[in-house]
């Protein structure tokens, strides 16, 4: 993540919550960054965030909640705040699987595959401002990709729009992701995908 770059509210599915948590508190420096790490999160620890969230701040601080067990009651605690943050509120949940979060909350933020990152977590390309030519570089580049390499790197293109980014992808950019996905499952080929993928970013322009 390069300085001016800021990383957006997200959710981490991680299996080492712990190393996971420490690792970004270290990537989003110089940013203030507030810890609720937990075996289980619980309602109190739901109502301490809430109040994190009101002290106003003159720059982007990040609220890290990361636990094994999300209580219902918690998490339906935090849902008006994740809907509606306040200035320079970027919230990260750190879990080990996305089944432990209600639909709800999973609806309000992208989801990223944390073990399915590290490999491309320094990606640099501007999909804001992609064009045909960036395409073709970034498809010679990847021309030799096996398929379980381009897996990661659909999560590594995912995460860079709507978390570095922060790009509010529409529902036909959704669908390529999802339809990427299962065409990778079905040994469709990897540079063809990811084609797809790309010049989505530019036909939504």
């Amino acid at each position: 993540m390069s300085a001016h770059e800021t990383l957006q509210s997200h959710i981490l599915v991680t299996s080492d919550i712990d190393s996971a948590y420490e690792s970004l508190k270290t990537k989003l420096l110089p940013n203030r960054v507030v810890g609720f790490v937990r075996e289980k999160f619980l309602l109190e620890d739901a109502k301490a965030v809430v109040s994190e969230a009101y002290i106003s701040e003159p720059s982007v601080k990040y609220i890290i909640l990361a636990a094994f067990e999300f209580h219902t009651v918690s998490q339906n605690a935090l849902l008006k705040i994740l809907e509606e943050p306040p200035t320079n509120i970027n919230f990260i949940i750190i879990t080990p699987s996305k089944s432990n979060l209600l639909a709800t909350v999973r609806s309000r933020l992208p989801i990223i595959k944390g073990e399915a990152l590290h490999l491309h977590e320094e990606l640099e390309i501007d999909l804001k401002r992609i064009d045909y030519a960036q395409v073709f570089e970034f498809l010679k580049e990847h021309a030799r990709i096996k398929r379980v390499e381009a897996k990661e790197l659909l999560e590594a293109l995912y995460h860079r729009a709507t978390v570095t980014q922060g790009i509010m992808l529409s529902h036909r950019q959704l669908e390529n992701f999802e339809k990427a996905y299962r065409l990778l499952e079905l040994n469709g080929r990897p540079q063809s995908i990811l084609a797809m993928i790309l010049m989505g970013f530019i036909e939504e322009r």
